[in-house]
């Protein structure tokens, strides 16, 4: 069963079809990509912090070793990985596994 993505938790509009994709274009977490089903979530949405220039805040965030310490604050990472305990994918290397 999936679970909630970032784009539906964080309610940002930048998800295909979403209300601010004409002002700022699809975030990359959102659009089709090998990270389907990691950690039970579509496309990258609930791997958001491996994908590079996410765009959490409105502006691209950079890669994953540039973002990765902002990330471990945010909430929605931290739900993640409770929600998925053991099998939760923290990074694009263990997603190869």
């Amino acid at each position: 069963m999936a679970q909630k993505n970032c784009w539906e938790v964080e309610n940002c509009g930048l998800q295909p079809g979403g209300e601010r994709v004409g002002e700022l274009g699809v975030c990359p977490a959102a659009e089709p990509s090998d990270y389907d089903g990691i950690n039970r979530g579509t496309h990258g949405g609930r791997f958001c912090w491996a994908i590079t220039n996410t765009l959490c805040g409105g502006k691209p965030q950079g890669t994953f070793a540039q973002k990765l310490m902002t990330c471990l604050d945010c909430e929605f990472m931290k739900q993640v990985h409770e929600e998925e305990e053991r099998n939760f994918v923290l990074s694009p290397k263990d997603a190869e596994a």
